[in-house]
């Protein structure tokens, strides 16, 4: 069934049936609303190309992630938690998705940019990609529209949709603190990505306000990954004054922290109490339960496809460069790994 057959069908002519198909104004009611029944019927598909090089719109975003990361993001819980939000809130907004590839080896600066327009996107979702991503920047200061979800950086159409991570960190601390805990060390994710270093800034933000002391061997770098949280915590346990709590920056280095603490005879929460980050599915599953803060991953994507809409409309081209972000806020789900009486 092609769109001739579809019109030989109705009656009318091809440009007719393209436009009732297109919500034209030139047809009327009675015809478009014939023309549809009968292409339900009839099975009829629009092809896809030809309408978006008619109507100049593909109804397309990109979705582009940590370009450094993709083989672990794959095993990565929230990321994959992330991008299944970011599709239901763009398929509850009629919009396609296209996941881009990291940039080639052919003029590596401007793929991405090259990539859009090849597939004439819409705009550009973004999560967790390096501040310093060449490439990303290219894009971002071509004007395509561009929001990035826990991702920093600038241009004339781009905006930033991010969790309260510092809140967040805040708020695990005060909890550790009112337990009694004045040894609380962190692991932290990689501090080149904004969220990462956000919820370091909001731990040593809680700390210094509780008038906590924070020996430089307490706070240690993870990757996000279990086997970094496992040997980050072993690190943090063999210091002279080991730590009585740990905050993580991540479920999955929490839940390794807690298995290094079993490995040195600690029981958690009894001995060291934990929290983490995210809110993984396994945060519930482990034993003790793992407490953790909360991110709203549903919000978050949400969040970025309104705001990349706004873009789209017009509604929030920032020339200046200096819009804030579009805050998520987090929330601490107290379990067993932290709850007082373990």
């Amino acid at each position: 069934m092609n769109i001739r057959e579809l019109a030989r069908r109705s009656g009318v002519s091809t440009a007719t049936v393209s436009r009732a198909l297109n919500d034209r104004a030139e047809v009327s009611e009675a015809t478009r609303a014939r023309i549809r029944r009968l292409a339900n019927e009839l099975g009829y598909a629009p092809n896809e190309p030809a309408r978006t090089l008619v109507r100049r719109r593909s109804d397309t975003i990109g979705l582009i992630w940590d370009s450094g990361q993709e083989a672990q993001g794959l095993h990565n819980p929230f990321l994959l938690g992330m991008l299944s939000a970011v599709r239901t809130a763009l398929s509850e907004a009629d919009y396609h998705l296209m996941l881009l590839t990291t940039p080639g080896t052919e003029d590596p600066d401007g793929s991405y940019l090259q990539a859009v327009r090849r597939h004439n996107l819409e705009g550009v979702i973004v999560l967790t990609t390096p501040p310093d991503d060449r490439c990303l920047q290219v894009l971002a200061d071509s004007g395509v529209p561009c929001a990035g979800i826990d991702t920093a950086f600038t241009g004339p159409r781009t905006v930033r949709i991010s969790s309260d991570n510092a809140a967040g960190a805040e708020a695990a601390v005060e909890h550790l603190y009112a337990l009694g805990h004045r040894r609380i060390a962190t692991i932290t994710g990689p501090l080149h990505l904004p969220p990462a270093a956000e919820r370091l800034a909001g731990y040593r933000r809680a700390c210094q306000r509780l008038g906590l002391t924070v020996p430089p061997d307490y706070v240690t770098e993870g990757d996000f990954f279990l086997d970094s949280g496992e040997r980050a915590a072993r690190r943090l346990l063999s210091v002279d004054q080991p730590p009585t709590a740990i905050f993580a920056a991540g479920d999955q280095m929490a839940i390794g922290a807690m298995h290094a603490a079993a490995d040195a005879g600690l029981a958690v929460p009894r001995d060291l109490a934990v929290i983490g980050f995210d809110n993984i599915d396994a945060a519930a599953l482990v034993r003790p339960a793992l407490s953790t803060v909360a991110q709203d991953q549903r919000a978050l994507g949400e969040a970025a496809v309104a705001a990349l809409r706004a873009l789209l409309d017009g509604e929030a081209e920032r020339p200046e460069r200096t819009a804030e972000p579009h805050i998520v806020p987090t929330k601490l789900l107290v379990r067993g790994s932290s709850r007082s009486g373990g």
